[in-house]
C-alpha cells in the first residue's frame, strides 16, 4: 500500500477506512497529535515524539487505553506496511465517540488514528520566503492539539502570497510559523522564542537548540520582534521535514542570507545526526545490517 491507515485496530488502505460521524473530533476538534518522518522503516526521534505526545495528552486529560510501547509497536506496523523510502507518519487521539455534549462523555473510549504516505524532506539547498500574520490562536499552543483553523487560514494566505510560511507575531513579537518553529541568528547567537505556552515545543526545535551547544554557538531563548526579524543575519525554519530550512525574504522584503558560514555550520551538523540516527535504529532493528554493511558484496 502507498498510503495506509489505521483507525482502532483496522489498518487498510487510507482512502477506504471510515470514521464514526459521532467521533468528538467532527464537533469540537476534541484531540491531540503529533507527527514525524521515516526514513528506510525508521521513525524519527520516536522517542521525543511520544513524549509530547503524551504530554499533550496529559495536559488535555486524556486517558488513553494504550501503553507508550503500544503506541510505538502499532506506528511501526502502519510504517511497514507503506510502501516508500520516505514518509510523512501521523497520529492523533480523540476523546471518544458519542452523542454531541460540550462536557467529556461518561465512560468514552479514546479513538486513535494513525496514517502514513509517502512525502521527501525538504531541499534545504534552497532558501524560501515567508509572510508575517497577526497570531489570533489560543494560549494552549503548547499543546499539539488538533483545533488548527488558525493555522490553515495563516498558511493560505501564505501559499496565495507566493511563500512558503506564515510566521505568527503577537503582540508584536514573533512566535513561530503555522506548522514549524521560526529562529534567527544574529551575530552568531541563536534566538529563538522561549518554549512557553505560545509556542509549539518542537522536536526539530529541540535538536536545533542541542546541536548549537554542541557546537559552541550561543542561544538565547526569548522573543525577538518582526523587525529584529528582519534584521537578522539569518531566518531558519525548523520542523519534522526541514531540520533547518533558511529564509530569503519577510513580506516580500529581502531579509536573512548574511551568515552562511554559520548556517551551513548548523545544516550541515543536522543533517548528519539525522542520517546517524537513521544508521543506528537501523542497525538496532536489523541485527545482521551492521555485520553486512562491512562486506564489499553488500555497499
Amino acid at each position: 500500500m502507498e498510503r495506509v491507515g489505521y483507525y482502532n485496530g483496522t489498518i487498510g488502505p487510507l482512502e477506504e477506512l471510515q470514521v464514526p460521524f459521532l467521533d468528538r473530533v467532527c464537533f469540537y476538534g476534541d484531540g491531540v497529535y503529533d507527527a514525524t518522518m521515516t526514513r528506510d522503516g525508521v521513525i524519527l526521534y520516536l522517542d521525543d515524539h511520544l513524549d509530547r505526545f503524551f504530554n499533550s495528552m496529559r495536559l488535555m486529560r486524556f486517558q488513553p487505553d494504550f501503553t507508550r510501547e503500544e503506541l510505538a509497536s502499532r506506528l511501526q506496523q502502519v510504517v511497514d506496511a507503506a510502501n516508500a523510502r520516505d514518509l510523512f507518519l501521523y497520529w492523533q487521539i480523540t476523546r471518544g465517540t458519542g452523542l454531541r455534549q460540550h462536557a467529556f462523555l461518561p465512560n468514552a473510549q479514546p479513538n486513535l488514528w494513525i496514517y502514513a504516505e509517502p512525502c521527501p524532506y525538504e531541499d534545504l539547498s534552497k532558501s524560501v520566503p515567508v509572510i508575517t500574520v497577526e497570531d489570533t490562536r489560543h494560549h494552549h499552543c503548547n499543546v499539539k492539539t488538533l483545533n488548527l483553523l488558525p493555522n490553515v487560514m495563516a498558511q493560505q494566505a501564505a501559499v496565495e502570497a507566493g511563500a512558503e510560511e506564515a510566521v505568527f507575531v503577537r503582540d508584536g513579537v514573533v512566535t513561530e510559523t503555522a506548522h514549524s518553529n521560526v529562529h534567527i541568528l544574529k551575530n552568531g547567537v541563536l534566538v529563538t522564542h522561549a518554549a512557553d505556552n505560545l509556542i509549539l515545543p518542537g522536536i526539530a526545535r529541540k535538536h536545533l537548540i542541542a546541536m548549537c551547544h554542541e557546537l559552541g554557538i550561543p542561544v538565547d531563548e526569548r522573543g525577538f520582534t518582526r523587525q529584529q526579524m528582519l534584521d537578522a543575519d539569518e531566518i531558519i525554519i525548523t520542523a519534522s521535514s526541514t531540520f533547518a530550512q533558511r529564509v530569503h525574504s519577510v513580506d516580500g522584503q529581502p531579509a536573512g542570507c548574511k551568515d552562511e558560514a554559520t548556517y551551513t555550520r548548523l545544516r550541515d551538523a543536522l543533517v548528519a545526526e539525522f542520517e546517524a540516527y537513521i544508521a543506528q535504529q537501523g542497525q538496532a532493528a536489523d541485527p545482521h545490517a551492521a555485520a553486512d554493511a562491512t562486506d564489499p558484496a553488500t555497499r
